[in-house]
C-alpha cells in the first residue's frame, strides 16, 4: 500500500473510531442519565404520514408536559413529538404499532430528550457494545496502518 493512501486511510479510521467511541459515551451516559432523573410518563406512538419517517426504527412518540414558568403551572399542557434515544434496531417491532402506549422517561427541562423506560427496552446494553466494538476496532485499524507507516 503507497505511503500516502495508508496515511490517508489510518487517520480517517482513526478520526471516525475516536468521534464514535466519543459519541457512544455521551449517548450512554445521557440516557442512563435521563432514566434515573427523568420524569416518567405513557406516550403514545403517532401515525406517520412521511415515507421517509416510516423507515426510521424509532418511534415517533407523543406526550403531555406541564410546563414551568417562575415555579407556577399554568393551565395549558405542552405537546412533545419526539423520537426516543437510543433505539436502533433494524426493523420497527410490532409493540411500537400506531396507537399503542410506550413507558418513557424525560427530562424535564428538555421534554424533547425522552428515553423508553427500562422495561420498553429489550437490550440496550448489546446495541451498545455493538457501536463499541466498531469504534475501537476502527480505531484499532487506524492506529495499526499509521504504525506501519512509521516502520
Amino acid at each position: 500500500m503507497d505511503t500516502t493512501t495508508a496515511a490517508v486511510g489510518g487517520l480517517v479510521l482513526a478520526l471516525f473510531g475516536g468521534v464514535l467511541l466519543l459519541w457512544c459515551a455521551a449517548e450512554v451516559r445521557l440516557r442512563h442519565r435521563v432514566r434515573r432523573r427523568g420524569v416518567a410518563a405513557v406516550a403514545t406512538v403517532v401515525a406517520e404520514n412521511d415515507v421517509h419517517g416510516q423507515l426510521d426504527s424509532a418511534p415517533l412518540l407523543s406526550f403531555s408536559v406541564l410546563p414551568t414558568v417562575g415555579g407556577a403551572l399554568p393551565k395549558v399542557a405542552e405537546l412533545v413529538l419526539t423520537r426516543p434515544r437510543g433505539h436502533t434496531p433494524l426493523r420497527r417491532p410490532e409493540r411500537f404499532a400506531p396507537g399503542a402506549s410506550v413507558r418513557i422517561r424525560y427530562d424535564p427541562d428538555r421534554p424533547s430528550r425522552a428515553v423508553l423506560a427500562a422495561g420498553e427496552v429489550a437490550r440496550p446494553a448489546v446495541v451498545d457494545l455493538l457501536w463499541t466494538v466498531l469504534g475501537v476496532a476502527c480505531l484499532g485499524a487506524g492506529a495499526g496502518l499509521l504504525a506501519a507507516i512509521g516502520r
